[in-house]
């Protein structure tokens, strides 16, 4: 199959069946094999409806429905499970994604062997206040901190090779990041592509001032993952000798101090207890350290892997 095409909606109905026919006509006009997955997030109109009677006039329509709304990662999860195609495209459901850009996502794939290509919707219709300069924000931390240079991570317009879908875990709200989690899985042939993004036709925005939050605590998440996820003791063990040291500095000097002066009690000094909280923290990042470094070291991921090595897999 050339393409699989997985769209997360949620509460999409009016939008549908417009973007149904819109993909069905661009993929006749290049001759693709296909498969569209709509993955329904727990709507509460009449979208799965829609795509049931969708489905019963074109059968390269398949559909995922969730009892309830579990978010796009888990949307996207599911639907990367269930593809089949060479090429996998992602996009959303409220028609601000053009269709049309489909053909040039998958050339740069098979063509120009990419391992994904990322959208950039480089004029955007949305609010400026609201939604533009807070995304320029979140993708300027996002580029420094992951060291991936793309425009706009949060665009939902992407393509990947079908290795990289099936070799990475989206779990979460990391949809936003799966740039980083292709990259920290060995996928280092990431594009962008300018594309068009639309204004919104039907419906209202899903999201809100929270997924900035909540998006640079999972860049955090996904770096620290991706750099200490198989050697937690460098990060740790690293902070624990420096608060240990501190604490030890300190813990010495007071005992000198003792000495020289020992009518001063030295629990009346405030740096008795700062030696303390030191030495603790420093207990405590080193235990930290140890427990992830036995749990990375028994993990069933690695062992496979150490399998895979020894049997020359």
């Amino acid at each position: 199959m050339d393409l699989s095409l997985v769209i997360p909606l949620l509460n999409e109905e009016e939008s549908l069946p417009e973007l149904t026919a819109w993909i069905e006509r661009v993929m006749l006009e290049h001759n693709y094999s296909y498969e569209v997955i709509y993955v329904d997030d727990g709507s509460t109109d009449n979208s799965w409806a829609v795509i049931e009677a969708l489905r019963e006039k074109n059968p390269h329509i398949k559909g995922i429905k969730f009892q309830r709304n579990y978010g796009k990662s888990a949307g996207l999860s599911e639907g990367f499970r269930a593809a089949s195609g060479d090429v996998i495209i992602t996009m959303d459901a409220d028609l601000q994604d053009s269709p049309d850009e489909i053909p040039e996502l998958r050339r740069m794939i098979i063509e120009d062997k990419y391992d994904m290509v990322s959208g950039w919707k480089k004029v955007r219709h949305d609010n400026k206040l609201t939604k533009n300069l807070p995304s320029k924000i979140f993708n300027a931390a996002a580029r420094r901190m992951s060291g991936i240079k793309l425009h706009d991570f949060n665009c939902g317009l992407k393509s990947y090779s079908y290795r990289v879908v099936k070799g990475i875990e989206v779990y979460g709200e990391m949809h936003r990041y799966v740039p980083v989690l292709a990259k920290w899985g060995g996928f280092r042939k990431i594009g962008e592509k300018v594309v068009e993004h639309r204004a919104r036709k039907y419906g209202v925005s899903k999201f809100g001032w929270d997924r900035f939050v909540n998006g640079f605590l999972d860049l955090l998440t996904i770096v620290f993952i991706g750099k200490f996820g198989k050697r937690p003791m460098h990060f740790f063990g690293l902070w624990g000798s420096l608060f240990f040291l501190i604490g030890l500095i300190f813990s010495i000097y007071l005992t000198v101090s003792k000495f020289i002066d020992s009518t001063y009690p030295i629990t009346n000094r405030p740096g008795f207890y700062m030696a303390m909280t030191s030495i603790i923290i420093g207990m405590q990042l080193f235990l930290a350290g140890f427990i992830g470094e036995l749990i990375t070291r028994n993990s069933p991921g690695r062992n496979s892997y150490l399998l895979e090595k020894k049997s020359g897999l």
